[in-house]
């Protein structure tokens, strides 16, 4: 699962890591969550033969994929997550998974323990990042959708396996994390079948990430400053030792969220 995530890379690092001819200006964001638009990273840039110039495009997508056959966005669950284990059959991801594949640039995600079904306590928040800093890059799929009146609008998910050692402390979800050898082969749609990459959808290693427990402050989407990040008083690494974790819901405070639908 991932509910919530951050970029607050400038634009000239995200343009230097995923090798891209242009980029437009973004503000750092410290808290992505779903429907709002999100930066992907395609692969699909037609070029003329012999033009040697990158095929990779930054794009702005909605967080929440959309499969081109539904009729009403409004009816449809909001789909933030794709399980990499079965997005090649799953009839919503089906066709992105073997045709748009993407990147999708983060400084690191959010997520939430919760307690044990009956508890009276809240679900505690994390603050889960890269230990060396920088960007990391999530797996995920795009779908332009267009609606019946003709408007088209790219939309995104990420891609989740199961959670490494460390993560599984706070959940049993984990984005898919594409390291920077790996994204010509991630984004090669036209050679690469999802079985040809199946390997990169596997647990990051122990100890890419680390997880800071962080305040309340991060449930509501109206909070996106950078103390929404900012270690929570006493203890702030996650419980000892690791218990499965019940399947979290979308996110939380999700009538907050800015809708593009």
């Amino acid at each position: 699962m991932c509910g919530r995530f951050s970029l607050t890379a400038t634009p000239e690092e995200v343009q230097e890591l995923f090798g891209l001819e242009e980029i437009e200006d973004f503000p750092p964001r410290y808290n992505i969550a779903p429907t709002q638009p999100i930066m992907i990273i395609a692969g699909d840039r037609r070029r003329a033969e012999g033009d040697n110039r990158t095929d990779r495009r930054a794009l702005l997508a909605r967080w929440g994929f959309l499969p081109g056959w539904v009729k009403d966005p409004a009816e449809f669950p909001l789909l933030i997550n794709a399980r990499s284990e079965t997005a090649a059959e799953k009839a919503s991801f089906r066709a992105a998974m073997r045709h748009r594949r993407v990147l999708i640039a983060a400084s690191g995600f959010y997520e939430w323990h919760r307690p044990d079904k009956g508890s009276k306590e809240k679900s505690v928040p994390y603050w889960i990042k890269p230990k060396q800093g920088g960007i990391v890059a999530f797996g995920g799929l795009m779908e332009t959708y267009m609606s019946a009146d003709g408007a088209e609008i790219d939309t995104a998910a990420v891609l989740t396996t199961a959670a490494n050692q460390m993560i599984a402390r706070v959940h049993d979800r984990m984005p898919v994390v594409i390291r920077p050898e790996d994204f010509s082969r991630w984004l090669d749609c036209l050679n690469q079948e999802p079985r040809h990459v199946s390997d990169l959808m596997a647990p990051a290693p122990e100890d890419y990430f680390e997880a800071i427990r962080v305040s309340d402050l991060v449930n509501k989407v109206a909070n996106s400053g950078p103390e929404v990040q900012e270690p929570a008083p006493g203890d702030t690494t996650p419980p000892e030792p690791a218990k499965p974790v019940r399947k979290a819901k979308a996110s939380p405070a999700a009538s907050d969220q800015l809708k593009l639908f």
